[in-house]
């Protein structure tokens, strides 16, 4: 019989599915908390790897450290990410789920932002690499993060099935980290209290199954207040989880449960649209040795089109004292590919690398700001 040749891979697969089924057709598994309430431990939620966050030395003011850590994870606008599905067993997935995972990004792309979006078929080509192992849970690194990452490995797991009503949601969510979005949950101007014995007794249960240390790191713990944009809690964002009754304990209006509102919300638009405005291919020419001002504010951003006379290497180097993250892409068959890159966040150096760059090719600089020095001027200089 074809049972008999089943992999133990597959044979776990198939049991997680129908215990997630079983989970839906029967309704939530159940706790009772301190004070007689239930609790609902059904939903499958999201676990964002844990990564440590940045320190700075003394010498780096908090205000500096703030725009850093709120900028870091994010992208140079006018980046293509590549996305890449896993196939075969164990990472794999049928057609229907990766048809789900591309109108996720449609849906990031249809706001009109400067990023761009292209599946590739090779692992070697891709920032973001999309694996669907059952068992694995759902989650993503966070923006750049990625780029850490082996080139073999999984950036983001898609742990259940996308073609429950809804469950696009999932796929956007995880996206939204790719991008360099935290949780919304976490935002630490929400001014939500837990209980928190409760919100860990209820993820202990299936289907998450998450220890202490991973509740209170995608739960319990506030991200620093540098790391958000802005003051306002959104509790209707995409990157909100859904909670059940007897988990929040204030504001009080959502002791019975929160639900965020489907899809994208106009928060999440509007960041989205900050970091990543829609952007023109059109940039002046940079030369060499004719330094450029930047006479940009921290988040923006300053384009150029460098194409060479000679085929050499040239240094690009950022000049005055600010923070930035600078690189050079490479156009080829009217794609832009990275090419090289330096970010000089937290120090006390300048942005600069050197590369070699082709004659009558059209190469493009990008270079964003993350902070700048009262009264300091910020140049850029190729040589």
């Amino acid at each position: 019989m074809a049972e008999d040749y089943k992999s133990l891979s597959e044979r776990v697969d198939e049991l997680v599915t129908r215990i997630s089924t079983i989970e839906r057709r029967y309704g939530s598994v159940t706790l009772t908390n301190q004070t007689g309430g239930t609790i609902s431990a059904r939903t499958a939620l999201c676990a964002v790897p844990q990564v440590a966050e940045r320190q700075f030395g003394a010498d780096v003011s908090s205000e500096r450290a703030e725009l850093i850590r709120l900028i870091a994870k994010k992208w140079v606008n006018g980046t293509i990410l590549h996305y890449y599905f896993f196939l075969g067993s164990p990472w794999g997935a049928d057609s229907a789920q990766l048809e789900v995972v591309r109108r996720a990004f449609t849906a990031w792309k249809s706001l009109g932002i400067g990023l761009e979006f292209k599946e590739v078929s090779s692992v070697g080509e891709a920032e973001i690499r999309i694996g669907f192992l059952r068992r694995n849970g759902s989650w993503s690194y966070a923006g750049r993060e990625v780029l850490d990452i082996g080139q073999s490995e999984r950036t983001m797991n898609l742990g259940w099935d996308l073609t429950q009503p809804g469950e696009i949601d999932t796929a956007i969510h995880e996206i939204g980290h790719s991008l360099g979005f935290p949780h919304e949950h976490q935002n630490p101007n929400a001014g939500i209290v837990w209980d928190e014995e409760a919100v860990y007794a209820a993820l202990a249960q299936p289907p998450n199954l998450w220890s202490r240390e991973k509740t209170h790191w995608n739960i319990i713990r506030k991200i620093p207040p540098d790391s958000v944009e802005g003051s306002n809690w959104d509790p209707n964002s995409v990157m909100h989880y859904p909670f059940g009754p007897g988990l929040i304990k204030e504001p009080a209006q959502y002791r019975n449960g929160l639900q965020p509102a489907p899809g994208l919300s106009q928060k999440d638009i509007e960041l989205a649209r900050f970091f990543y405005p829609a952007i023109s291919n059109v940039y002046p020419e940079l030369r060499p040795l004719e330094s450029q001002k930047l006479s940009i504010a921290a988040g923006e951003q300053k384009n150029f089109s460098v194409i060479p006379q000679a085929t050499r290497s040239y240094n690009f180097r950022t000049f005055g004292d600010s923070d930035t993250v600078m690189v050079i892409f490479e156009e080829h068959n009217g794609e832009l590919r990275y090419l090289k890159g330096a970010d000089d966040s937290g120090s006390d150096l300048n942005a600069s690398f050197r590369v070699r760059l082709l004659k009558g090719r059209r190469y493009v600089l990008r270079i964003r700001l993350y902070y700048t020095f009262a009264g300091g001027d910020t140049a850029v200089m190729m040589s």
